[in-house]
């Protein structure tokens, strides 16, 4: 059976999918809003509300919130971005209204105690140091704050220390109040599920919502610059990236694409470049990520101290041969891969339900998976330089960790 979308009166998106030949399910609340949204000063607010709705809610506190879903087999997990925020449950089929009525009670019920609020500080906290202690962890934030400096767009999902000190109770319920809106909201459930009953669930959960949306997130412009984090670690991890495109800009699958090519697997020119012949570098990739109005086209290195800067000019000559000379063969491996991991991906109930509240926010309906596999497939040679090439001559950003990058020999 294909995907339906429906919407409530108060604007409030619900997204079914059933799948033949599965015994589970997974319902997710999609929220449009992520860190990006902030109030200044606040930074870590949609992350720490994120963490702050499972301490209560409803009529559970912490504790039964993870033993009602656990107790039947089932998983409970959220996530925060920059430009989304998601209450994702996986479960076996006949408790779907569970977990969509847990979730409900985590946006719209929560407890939000200050007491909880000062301990669960002490944990986001500990995590920030995680990440911090984290190169290939933190490196990307440092990437980010580097093409977007100064902006909301740059800062950490994680806040710091002096932002997350000043987030009180009130902080949490004037986000959740101004950004969970329903014109926000995307419900979407995957699997061995019916149509009719998640329709009525919806209704009755989120239905006496007041329609709104929540205010728009302040626009975002590429800048370019370098972070350089001195700590030494045992490796230096460096990352660079050039502007890449919005999230429904048409040229977008041309640059996944040409990514993919230059640095997507193992079989790709950086790969087979900078670690097989010469021996540079242990990991290295080129990726995308698409915001609504911009992006970044990124390659990510670790390698040994002395190799770094050697790695870093190779792997630079490399993406713009590719962008010259790129073949129909790599463009064709690219595809293929494309392609798989879309479509193996959607074998998940879980991804099926990620997918759907994606695509729905960012192009306002269902996208059909041949419509997809479509676009792929009409990307010319042409078009995948192109793409790589447009994005190459936008500027740079650049951040490393583990100590000082030396002049390439």
């Amino acid at each position: 059976m294909s995907a339906r979308l429906h919407r409530l009166a108060n604007g409030l998106t619900v997204a079914v999918e059933p799948m033949a030949g599965v015994e589970t399910c997974a319902v997710g609340l999609y929220i449009d809003v992520g860190a990006r949204s902030e109030p200044e000063g606040l930074g870590g607010l949609a992350h720490m509300v994120e963490h702050m709705v499972f301490k209560g809610a409803g009529t559970r506190d912490a504790r039964a919130i993870a033993e009602v879903i656990e107790d039947r087999g089932g998983a409970l997990n959220a996530w925060t971005a920059r430009d989304q925020t998601a209450f994702q449950a996986r479960l076996l089929a006949d408790d779907l209204a569970l977990g969509a009525e847990v979730i409900a009670d985590l946006v719209r019920r929560p407890h939000l105690d200050a007491a909880e609020l000062e301990r669960e500080k002490s944990v986001v906290l500990a995590e920030l140091g995680e990440a911090r202690d984290t190169p290939d962890d933190i490196i990307f934030d440092h990437l980010q704050a580097a093409a977007y400096g100064g902006q909301p767009l740059g800062a950490a999902v994680l806040g710091d220390e002096t932002s997350i000190a000043a987030i009180d109770a009130g902080a949490l319920g004037r986000w959740i109040e101004t950004q969970y809106r329903p014109d926000s909201l995307v419900l979407t459930a995957a699997g061995k599920v019916d149509e009719d009953a998640v329709l009525r669930l919806a209704e009755r959960l989120y239905g006496d919502m007041a329609a709104g949306a929540p205010p728009p997130p302040p626009p975002a412009g590429w800048t370019g610059g370098t972070h350089h984090d001195r700590r030494r670690f045992d490796q230096l991890h460096v990352a660079f990236a050039h502007p890449g495109l919005g999230v429904a800009h048409p040229d977008l699958h041309a640059l996944s694409l040409f990514a993919s090519a230059a640095g997507g697997g193992m079989s790709s020119r950086l790969f087979q470049q900078v670690r097989e012949e010469r021996g540079l570098a242990y990991s290295i990739y080129a990726w995308t990520h698409a915001y609504a109005e911009t992006g970044l086209f990124g390659v990510y290195c670790a390698a040994a101290r002395g190799d770094a800067a050697q790695a870093l000019s190779l792997a630079r000559r490399v993406l713009a041969e590719t962008a010259e000379g790129l073949s129909a063969a790599e463009l064709d491996r690219a595809r293929a891969q494309a392609k798989a991991g879309l479509l193996m991906g959607l074998e998940s109930v879980g991804q099926r339900a990620d997918h759907l509240a994606r695509q729905i926010q960012i192009h306002g309906r269902i996208v059909p998976v041949a419509e997809t596999v479509a676009l792929l497939d009409a990307v010319s040679v042409a078009q995948a330089r192109a793409a790589g090439a447009a994005a190459l001559a936008g500027g740079e950003a650049l951040a490393t960790v583990g100590g000082k990058l030396a002049k390439a020999a």
